[in-house]
């Protein structure tokens, strides 16, 4: 029997350790398994977080200090504009330029031209037009505050192309030009040719054909004739407009789609935004800054804010007393 019972021993002496290891491993598995289920966890965390910020972004006020230059005003001009320039409208003196000469799609900045051509024409201003299917964006699919159907006088079009760049408000426009689009179209190019803008062309009223392009330096003649006209500095620095719409009891409020307007510490004289993808983000005015009348032109600027953040960063750095010139 001892010699069994040595065996006996022997054999769960082995098997101990065996078992050990066995059960470390589990033990172990279940280790990995529950930190590896934490730092998923941990990802999601992050991810949402970072959702969260961008949401904050994208839905931050203008007047928050996102757009505030934090450098000191003597400092070098930094835009998120890919393409700007600052000329002096007395002068004509450069302030800042980046980019000047690279034709760029321009978006509903396109709608100064338009407005100049219809006030050339000295049309009828009272003579009431009417929205219709040819008005519909066929290009890009935006959508409109205009019914099919609605009725509204040349002045009233020419109040919402240009405050609130209603799209099928240039379009009437050009539409029920003597001759019709083709001539409306042949009449925006002659006028880029007369004032100078070579390097400037026009397929249609409303801008959003990426094919309507121009440079910072021709937008800046196009900004300095459209001055001129008394209709075009009154109505860009509207505010808000109500206007009846087909179908509607109440009248439809319109806002002016720069918000500078609506911000009494600018001095605008004139202005204008546009945007499609092709463009970016587009700002072109006149303002005063500092006692000096300046032709601002903003160009293909990336985030939605963006514009808006240069026009402030540019009032500061003007306000300053040491300007350093940028000219690139």
């Amino acid at each position: 029997m001892r010699p069994q019972l040595l065996l006996l021993c022997i054999a769960l002496t082995l098997a101990v350790p065996s078992l050990s290891a066995e059960a470390v491993e589990k033990n172990s598995k279940k280790h990995i398994s529950s930190t590896s289920k934490h730092k998923v966890s941990s990802r999601k965390i992050i991810r949402t977080l970072r959702a969260d910020r961008k949401y904050q972004l994208q839905n931050v006020n203008y007047n928050r200090s996102v757009f505030q230059d934090s450098s000191d005003g003597g400092s070098l001009l930094q835009l998120a504009s890919s393409k700007a320039l600052i000329v002096n409208q007395a002068t004509g003196e450069t302030l800042y330029a980046k980019s000047i000469d690279l034709p760029t799609p321009i978006a509903s900045v396109t709608k100064l031209m338009t407005a100049m051509v219809v006030l050339d024409a000295h049309l009828p201003m009272n003579e009431t037009l009417a929205i219709s299917e040819a008005d519909i964006d066929t290009l890009k699919g935006t959508g409109s505050r205009l019914r099919l159907g609605t009725e509204l006088t040349r002045a009233e079009l020419l109040q919402l192309a240009l405050m609130a760049s209603e799209n099928r408000a240039a379009s009437a426009l050009g539409r029920n030009y003597p001759g019709g689009l083709t001539a409306f179209i042949a009449a925006m190019n002659a006028k880029a040719i007369m004032l100078g803008m070579t390097h400037s062309y026009f397929v249609d009223p409303t801008g959003l054909n990426s094919a309507n392009v121009s440079t910072a330096q021709d937008l800046v003649k196009m900004v300095r004739a459209a001055y001129q006209y008394p209709d075009i500095r009154q109505v860009t620095t509207t505010a808000s407009y109500e206007a009846p719409v087909h179908g509607l009891r109440s009248p439809v409020h319109f806002v002016n789609t720069n918000i500078l307007v609506r911000n009494s510490d600018w001095l605008i004289g004139l202005s204008k935004t546009g945007f499609i993808n092709e463009a970016g983000r587009c700002l072109v005015m006149q303002a005063e800054i500092a006692g000096q009348s300046l032709i601002i032109v903003l160009l293909d600027s990336y985030g939605k804010y963006s514009r808006i953040g240069d026009a402030q960063r540019i009032r500061k750095w003007i306000e300053s007393s040491n300007l350093p010139r940028h000219l690139g």
